[in-house]
């Protein structure tokens, strides 16, 4: 469904992704993991073209991404930012029908069909009963929520995720990725989620890329990215790597440095 062939990028001197290849297929959980810098935010926006890459081409659905309009690509591709915030003291209606901006031409307002489309959104993420408060009135949780909805009010194809679970508690995280899940698993989007947190997408995603000084390290199934020698060599630091005994996915716990001796060995 999207295909990347050898995309490069640089912001000015110093190239942020180089000689990046591969394919996210229809339907699939795909995570892009790897240290601060490695390049995960900056290869989200070249999948949806906030960024252009100076090499390289990208296809969505075998059409080259740059030879499509902002709003060819925005009906197709939906973006949840890592910070969901607002400049204007909004109500949450307002903010997710702001999703359907790609389907309205110019000086068009939102109808009938736009409005159902909207509280069918705001149902399935369960912020209907907020439509009325003011978006900065809401949680943490509650705003990832409602930047949800207004992804879905799109209509897209793929949905991609900048560090969805950032400054959320264990609660909220799993509420958050268990509606992520059953967007991905119920209604076959595709979604695209880079994250920093590495327990989290070993469980949830099909297959993950590790990126290294914005090159793909490894890329594959969990169980073949998250391996203790791979995160050793990547990340730098001592850790250990297991599996869940309850899901049967890698498990990785930090090592604190006096430990690292006893396991030096093992």
């Amino acid at each position: 469904m999207i295909d990347l062939h050898s995309v490069s990028f640089r912001y000015r001197q110093d190239w942020v992704l180089r000689e990046i290849s591969f394919q996210i297929r229809k339907g699939e959980f795909i995570g892009v993991i790897g240290p601060n810098g490695s390049g995960k935010s900056t290869l989200l926006k070249t999948l949806c073209r906030l960024l252009t890459p100076q090499k390289g081409e990208i296809l969505l659905d075998l059409v080259p991404l740059k030879e499509m309009s902002q709003g060819e690509i925005a009906r197709k591709i939906a973006v949840v930012p890592q910070e969901a915030y607002s400049l204007f003291p909004f109500r949450v209606i307002e903010m997710v029908l702001m999703g359907r901006s790609p389907h309205l031409g110019r000086l068009m307002f939102e109808g009938a069909r736009d409005l159902e489309i909207a509280k069918k959104a705001m149902e399935w993420t369960e912020t209907l009963p907020i439509g009325e408060r003011l978006i900065d009135e809401l949680s943490g949780g509650e705003r990832k929520r409602v930047f949800i909805a207004r992804a879905l009010v799109q209509e897209p194809e793929v949905i991609l995720l900048d560090e969805p679970t950032a400054n959320l508690d264990i609660h909220h995280q799993v509420d958050f990725l268990e509606l992520i899940l059953n967007l991905n698993r119920e209604k076959g989007l595709t979604i695209a989620m880079a994250s920093h947190d590495l327990n989290i997408a070993s469980e949830y995603c099909d297959r993950l890329i590790l990126l290294q000084g914005g090159t793909i390290f490894k890329i594959g199934s969990p169980r073949e990215v998250i391996t203790r020698a791979n995160i050793e060599k990547v990340y730098g630091c001592r850790v250990w790597v297991d599996e869940n005994p309850i899901s049967g996915m890698p498990r990785i716990t930090l090592l604190k440095k006096g430990v690292r001796s006893v396991l030096t060995e093992v």
